[in-house]
């Protein structure tokens, strides 16, 4: 029950009302009662907040709720790797920060115009003394010449025009076939059935000469 009135003990004073805060001594001539706890308190102290309320709710931040509404709904999405158009994006998206990070350290001829240059991470021989290098061609060459450019930029000995020695060549690290030495880094790009992209992995590999690829069981293998 609230306090009430303290009724002053000489005949004709007026009532005053005292602040129900601890501590608290001032009172008022009229009542000033909190709709909430309906307790009597003097005019400072007539705010929820500043009697500290019993009754007072304190508001949630909004971003803080709505943060909680948001971990609610993924934690009740249940998860599954993308396909279809997603999933096509997501690797677009990769190829690129591949692409462009393969730009910031590729070795190639700084003469190449930008708009010719191809670039790719490209694994080197087995027993070399670093596992790849990213690296950049003209997009006109040949096979051929990105092999043997390749070759000079990472200091690989090449014997490509000895009949009987081994022949350095540029494989697919999805199914390891060797690409064809006469055939252009253009025409390759542009096929739509080839796994060779601007920005993609290829593999450097000493082979004999009846070979057309990797063994099955390479280790250089996706």
């Amino acid at each position: 029950t609230p306090p009430g009135p303290r009724a002053d003990p000489l005949p004709g004073a007026s009532l005053s009302f005292c602040c129900s805060l601890p501590d608290c001594r001032q009172k008022e001539s009229f009542p000033v009662t909190c709709p909430h706890c309906h307790k009597h308190f003097c005019l400072p102290h007539r705010h929820q907040e500043e009697h500290r309320c019993e009754k007072l709710e304190v508001p949630r931040p909004k971003m803080a709720t709505t943060k909680e509404l948001v971990q609610k709904i993924l934690e009740s999405k249940p998860s599954a790797a993308p396909k279809g158009r997603h999933g096509a994006k997501s690797s677009a998206t990769a190829a690129k920060v591949a692409l462009m990070k393969l730009k910031l350290h590729a070795a190639g001829d700084n003469g190449l115009p930008q708009v010719e240059r191809t670039y790719f991470q490209v694994r080197l021989p087995r027993g070399s003394a670093q596992p790849s290098q990213p690296m950049f061609f003209c997009s006109k060459w040949s096979v051929g010449k990105v092999v043997d450019h390749a070759a000079s930029l990472a200091g690989l000995k090449n014997c490509n025009n000895i009949l009987t020695a081994k022949k350095l060549r540029l494989c697919l690290p999805e199914t390891g076939d060797a690409l064809r030495m006469d055939a252009s880094l253009l025409s390759l790009l542009s096929c739509p059935d080839a796994p060779l992209h601007n920005g993609g992995t290829v593999i450097l590999e000493y082979l004999d000469p009846h070979q057309t690829g990797l063994d099955q069981d390479s280790s250089c293998l996706d």
